[in-house]
C-alpha cells in the first residue's frame, strides 16, 4: 500500500472520490492481518477475537475515498479555528459560559482533538469539535491492515513517523507545556470503570504504545484515584500525567474530586482538560465560529475568515428564539452544549413536541442540518448505501491520523452492518 504524504499532493478531481464512494465496494481490509496487529500491539493473545466478538461492526471492510483538495480544506478549517481561538475576544466570549475550573490555562493544548466533517457538494462542512476523541489508536491498527484498491488510490498518512510515535511526542509536549522537565514517570489513562467502556480496547492499545516507548502507563478508574495534597496516586502509585478520557468535562462529579483537586492545584498534568474543552469543544462555541460579522470585528479576516464558512450556522436555543426554531426545525439539528458521543442529539424533522418541551429548558444549540455523503458497502452479498463522516485527530492543529465512520441512522455509531471505522484513501 502506497501512502499519501504531506508535500505530495496530486492533481485531484473531487468527482473521482464521489464516484468511488458510491460505486466501489472493494474489500481492502485484511482481517487476518488486523487480528495479528491487534494481538501484537495490545500484548494480549486473543485480544482481537475478544474485540470483534464484543464489537462485530467496529471496522468496515471498505475505505472512504477523499480528494486531496477536500483533505487540504479540512486541515485549513482546523488551522483557522485554532488561530481564532487565540484571539482575546474569542476566549473571553466562550469562557464566559464555561465553568470556573475551565477559565485557568495550565498550558496543555489538548491531546487528540477530533474534528468531524461531512463531505458536501460545496466542500467539507465541520459538524463537531471534540476533546478526547475516541478511536485514534484503533484506526492506526486498522490503517496497517489494508490492501491496495482502485488503481491510483493511496492510503492517507500524515507523517513518516507512526501514529504512535506522534502520540508519544504529543504527550511529552503536553508535559513540557505545563512547565515540567524531563519525562513523566507514570502516565494514567483515566476513565470511569474503563473496562466497561465501549472503546476500552483502544485504551489497552494506548497503554501498550506508551510502554513500548519507555513510559510507564496504567489504565485507571477515575473514582479510585487518590490525592493527598501534593501527589495524585492510583493504587498507591504516583501519577504524573493523565490522558483524560472522561466525559465529565468540568470534573464536576463527586467521584472525580481527587482528579479535580490535583488538577486545580497544578500537581498533575491533565490532557485534555476543562480549559481545552471550554475553548474549543463546547457546542455553544459553534455559534461564535459561525458568526462571521462578530469574528471580523475581532480581527479575523481574509483566508482565515473565509475558511470558517465551513462551520454551519449555529445559534443558542433560548426562550426568545424557541418558537422560530420550532417552526424551522426540519432544517436544523439540535445538540446539548456539553454533549458527547451523539447522546441526546436530535434531528429536527424527527423531534416530537414532548422532546421539544424538554430540550427547550436545557442548554442546547440549533445547527443548520448538513446531510452526510454516502458510501456503498456489501452486506450479505448485496450492495447497500450507508452514511459517512470524516474525523481528523489532531494536536495543535496538526493532523496525527485521519479516519472515517460509516453508519446508518440519525448519528454515527459502531453498530451498523457493513459500517464502522474506515481508513481514508486519497484518489
Amino acid at each position: 500500500m502506497r501512502h499519501f504524504m504531506r508535500g505530495a499532493m496530486p492533481a485531484i478531481d473531487k468527482s473521482d472520490a464521489v464516484r468511488l464512494n458510491q460505486g466501489c465496494a472493494c474489500i481492502t481490509l485484511d482481517r487476518k492481518a488486523l487480528g495479528q496487529a491487534l494481538d501484537s500491539e495490545s500484548g494480549e493473545p486473543g485480544f482481537s477475537q475478544r474485540l470483534i466478538a464484543a464489537q462485530s461492526h467496529a471496522f468496515s471492510n471498505v475505505p472512504v475515498f477523499l480528494s486531496g483538495d477536500e483533505l487540504a480544506k479540512m486541515e485549513e478549517v482546523i488551522q483557522a479555528i485554532e488561530q481564532v481561538s487565540e484571539l482575546t475576544q474569542y476566549s473571553n466570549a466562550v469562557l464566559s459560559w464555561a465553568p470556573g475550573i475551565a477559565r485557568r490555562d495550565f498550558g496543555p493544548a489538548g491531546a487528540l482533538m477530533g474534528y468531524d466533517f461531512h463531505l458536501g457538494e460545496t466542500g467539507p462542512t465541520l459538524i463537531e469539535i471534540n476533546t478526547n476523541a475516541g478511536g485514534a489508536f484503533l484506526n492506526a491498527a486498522l490503517a496497517r491492515a489494508q490492501v491496495a484498491c482502485c488503481g491510483e488510490a493511496v492510503e492517507f498518512s500524515s507523517s513518516q513517523c507512526s501514529f504512535e510515535d506522534l502520540a508519544f511526542e504529543m504527550f511529552l509536549n503536553e508535559w513540557a507545556r505545563q512547565g515540567r522537565s524531563g519525562r513523566p514517570r507514570t502516565i494514567a489513562i483515566v476513565d470511569d470503570v474503563p473496562e466497561q467502556q465501549f472503546l476500552y480496547p483502544e485504551l489497552v492499545l494506548a497503554r501498550q504504545a506508551l510502554k513500548q516507548r519507555g513510559a510507564h502507563s496504567v489504565i485507571a478508574d477515575a473514582p479510585r484515584l487518590s490525592y493527598g495534597g501534593k501527589t495524585l496516586t492510583f493504587e498507591g502509585e504516583e501519577v504524573d500525567l493523565v490522558y483524560n478520557r472522561l466525559t465529565d468535562f468540568a470534573l464536576e462529579r463527586p467521584e472525580h474530586r481527587a482528579l479535580r483537586q490535583a488538577y486545580e492545584d497544578g500537581y498533575v498534568v491533565l490532557t485534555p482538560n476543562p480549559h481545552n474543552h471550554a475553548l474549543l469543544a463546547d457546542k455553544r462555541n459553534m455559534s461564535v465560529l459561525s458568526n462571521s460579522v462578530m469574528l471580523e470585528s475581532w480581527g479575523a479576516a481574509g483566508e482565515r475568515l473565509a475558511r470558517l464558512q465551513a462551520v454551519p450556522p449555529t445559534v443558542l436555543l433560548t426562550s426568545e428564539n424557541a418558537a422560530d426554531l420550532w417552526q424551522r426545525r426540519k432544517t436544523l439539528f439540535f445538540k446539548p452544549s456539553s454533549g458527547h458521543g451523539s447522546k441526546a442529539v436530535y434531528r429536527g424533522d424527527k423531534i416530537t413536541k414532548r422532546v421539544w418541551s424538554e430540550i427547550s429548558k436545557e442548554k442546547y444549540v440549533a445547527q443548520d442540518l448538513m446531510r452526510p455523503s454516502e458510501r456503498i458497502v456489501m452486506v450479505d452479498g448485496s450492495p447497500v448505501i450507508r452514511k459517512l463522516d470524516v474525523r481528523l485527530y489532531t494536536y495543535q492543529a496538526r493532523t496525527l491520523i485521519g479516519a472515517a465512520r460509516i453508519y446508518q441512522g440519525q448519528t454515527t455509531n459502531l453498530s451498523t452492518p457493513g459500517g464502522g471505522f474506515a481508513p481514508l484513501f486519497i484518489v
